[in-house]
């Protein structure tokens, strides 16, 4: 029964870290990356659509991302989204696809996407706390109706305490590489 408990506990506890990791492909690092159009969606005959399901979105180079819808009448559409989206360019339509020119990122740029990524780490680090206290409830559960001993208890919520402690110094370790990879000219 403790078992299931940890082995949950451990699964939601990476779910909050691989959450966190999606998080960062939004953040503008030195090179652009396509994965800063993931949220941007378009009204696709009625349904929310990505980019990447309509055509194709390529980065041709350090700061230029091209973006060429397979239905060139999706064109405005896609324009329309990528500048509601805010992701800091304006889109240039060509009549044939859509080029996002990204200027390099100033320091004051660096500085603010370090701001959003450790905001991104915290609430990483506050999911996790929120499944520790989950987990240790259930345990506290179980002794009170008898099901595990007062020893058992207090080993259970030990091992959840070291495992939420491996969890967010791992993602510690993961915001100081992402930091240093963010404010690298």
């Amino acid at each position: 029964m403790l078992n299931e408990i940890f082995d949950n506990c451990n699964t939601k506890m990476q779910g909050s870290v691989d959450h966190m990791h999606r998080d960062f492909k939004t953040l503008r690092t030195g090179k652009v990356l396509i994965s800063v159009l993931d949220n941007v969606k378009i009204d696709y005959y009625g349904t929310p659509t990505p980019l990447d399901q309509i055509g194709s979105v390529i980065a041709t180079d350090a700061t230029t991302i091209v973006v060429n819808p397979w239905e060139k009448n999706l064109l405005s559409d896609v324009e329309t989204a990528i500048f509601a989206a805010n992701i800091g360019v304006n889109p240039n339509n060509n009549g044939d696809v859509i080029k996002l020119f990204f200027p390099p990122m100033t320091v004051d740029q660096r500085k603010e996407s370090v701001k959003q990524m450790k905001t991104m780490g915290e609430n990483a680090k506050v999911s996790i706390r929120n499944d520790r206290r989950d987990a240790n409830d259930k345990v506290k559960k179980l002794e009170k109706d008898k099901e595990i001993t007062t020893d058992e208890s207090k080993s259970g919520q030990d091992a959840i305490q070291k495992t939420t402690d491996t969890f967010i110094s791992q993602i510690d370790s993961i915001l100081r590489v992402k930091e240093q990879e963010i404010l690298k000219v």
